[in-house]
């Protein structure tokens, strides 16, 4: 990092992209139904679903917790029948954790209503020039992303 200022209009592009995904965000949690998952919980659930079988340890990772606590996370999703542990064919000593059924159904499920939901947001209250400036700049906030 710089010490450098930003912008006005940098300072003010950071600021609003941060609220406004905070509040899409709280939005579709609201229709997700997340059967009191904690937000950790539904974070692993998501991320299993998204990626795929991973280790207690890659997930820890690509969550940025501790292993502990990832660990204590899958222990009750497993015990809700949320996700499975097997053992890695790679490396008999290690567990993939996986989505079962009833997390993929899950999973699935909230993705599947929250997308329904936006969809519909953006057909009603957009017009089509409108929904193509939206489709510009997500590809903007991508590339923000991967730089």
């Amino acid at each position: 990092m710089t010490d450098t200022p930003v912008s006005p209009t940098s300072a003010r592009a950071a600021r609003d992209v941060r609220v406004v995904v905070g509040r899409l965000r709280r939005r579709l949690v609201e229709l997700y139904d997340n059967r009191e998952l904690t937000p950790s919980q539904t974070s692993l659930l998501s991320r299993l679903g998204k990626d795929g079988p991973a280790t207690a340890s890659e997930l820890a990772a690509a969550e940025r917790v501790r292993p502990q606590s990832a660990s204590a996370t899958l222990a009750v999703l497993e015990e809700r029948g949320l996700v499975r542990r097997d053992r890695d064919p790679g490396d008999g000593r290690r567990h993939l954790v996986s989505l079962t059924a009833a997390g993929e159904e899950m999973f699935q499920g909230g993705r599947r209503v929250g997308q329904e939901w936006l969809g519909r947001a953006f057909e009603d209250r957009f017009t089509d020039a409108e929904r193509r400036t939206v489709i510009d700049a997500m590809a903007l906030l991508e590339r923000l992303t991967t730089s």
